[in-house]
């Protein structure tokens, strides 16, 4: 009797460590993918091209898991490039990640920056149209450095970022002036986002090109509201110093959830410049305006999306013809 108690505790024991070691962690990794395509009619006045099939975007990658606290993620970006072709492939993302603690992750390489991924991502709509600061040149969505996010608490995060400014399609300058950024996004309570997000980079005489933004967002059953408040100072866009050059704008955008595959949404954004001393009228002038989108979304299966929308553009410069398009616009992605 005591033999086989003796024996049948070795067998547990022996299944308990054979338990413990399938638990293990074993490196794994998987690709991603993800393309925009649309077609839309162009209803503005004057228009040459008055309807067209794009494929504006496609990024294809993979991610691995060498550990439970280090990981990498590869992503090419297939875009137009004014050197290349409608379709020159760029390194977006090269990035490795290091859980150092629970509350602190650590990333470098050509990684994705944190100025307006919370607004992306609340906006949600990333294959009909590019968040504003995106949208107008005040922040690129990848560059390479490096970052550091503290979670300070259930409620409260911060990150730390040290990059080079150019964003991903360009090699650091010549001066080698880094740029400098900070992020904190605080969640008072589970539905509400708060973010404020600076930034600064010195400039070999002129004052420092730098950046500030301030997002409030709330996330309900069936729908969500946010808003933003955007700055962009010395510098006709984030990567193109110029003293005294400034922008601002904002943004406010809306969705209503009918279910689970049925949505509707809305935004819109306002663009304005200075006007520098001497000049008759803002230096952006020309691009300076609003931004209507409003339409549709429906989501058949997971990883598919399918829009209905209208997108139109009034400028500031009466001489200007306002933009007004209807678009189909499909997002598939892995």
């Amino acid at each position: 009797m005591k033999k086989q108690v003796l024996l049948l505790s070795i067998a547990l024991l022996s299944i308990s460590a054979f338990a413990q070691d399938s638990k293990e962690f074993k490196p794994n990794g998987k690709p991603h993918f993800n393309v925009f395509w649309n077609y839309h009619t162009d209803l503005s006045k004057d228009a040459s091209q008055t309807s067209a099939f794009e494929l504006k975007r496609s990024y294809l990658g993979y991610s691995y898991k060498f550990s439970e606290k280090i990981s990498t993620k590869i992503t090419f970006d297939v875009g137009n490039n004014s050197g290349g072709t409608a379709y020159t492939a760029f390194l977006k993302i090269a990035q490795l990640d290091w859980k150092v603690s629970s509350g602190v992750k650590l990333s470098m390489g050509v990684i994705g920056m944190k100025q307006f991924k919370t607004q992306e991502s609340f906006w949600g709509y990333r294959y009909i149209s590019k968040s504003f600061q995106d949208q107008y040149g005040l922040g690129s969505s990848a560059d390479l450095g490096v970052n550091a996010e503290f979670k300070v608490s259930d409620n409260f995060k911060a990150n730390v970022t040290i990059s080079n400014g150019e964003g991903y399609k360009k090699i650091q300058d010549e001066d080698g002036k880094q740029k400098f950024g900070v992020e904190l996004v605080y969640y008072p309570i589970k539905e509400i986002t708060t973010k404020m997000y600076a930034d600064t980079q010195a400039v070999e005489g002129s004052d420092a090109v730098s950046a500030l933004s301030f997002f409030a967002g709330y996330k309900g059953s069936n729908f969500r509201l946010g808003a933003e408040y955007n700055t962009l100072s010395n510098g006709e866009k984030y990567s193109k110093p110029a003293q005294d050059h400034n922008l601002d704008g904002l943004s406010f955008y809306a969705t209503y959830a009918f279910d689970k595959k049925w949505e509707a949404f809305a935004r819109y954004d306002e663009l304005s410049s200075n006007t520098l001393s001497g000049a008759s009228q803002a230096w952006n002038m020309s691009k300076d305006g609003s931004q209507i989108i409003a339409g549709i979304q429906v989501t058949p299966l997971k990883g598919l999306k399918f829009s209905l929308n209208y997108q139109g553009f009034s400028f500031d410069d009466v001489a200007l013809d306002n933009d007004s398009k209807v678009y189909i616009s499909t997002e598939f992605k892995l």
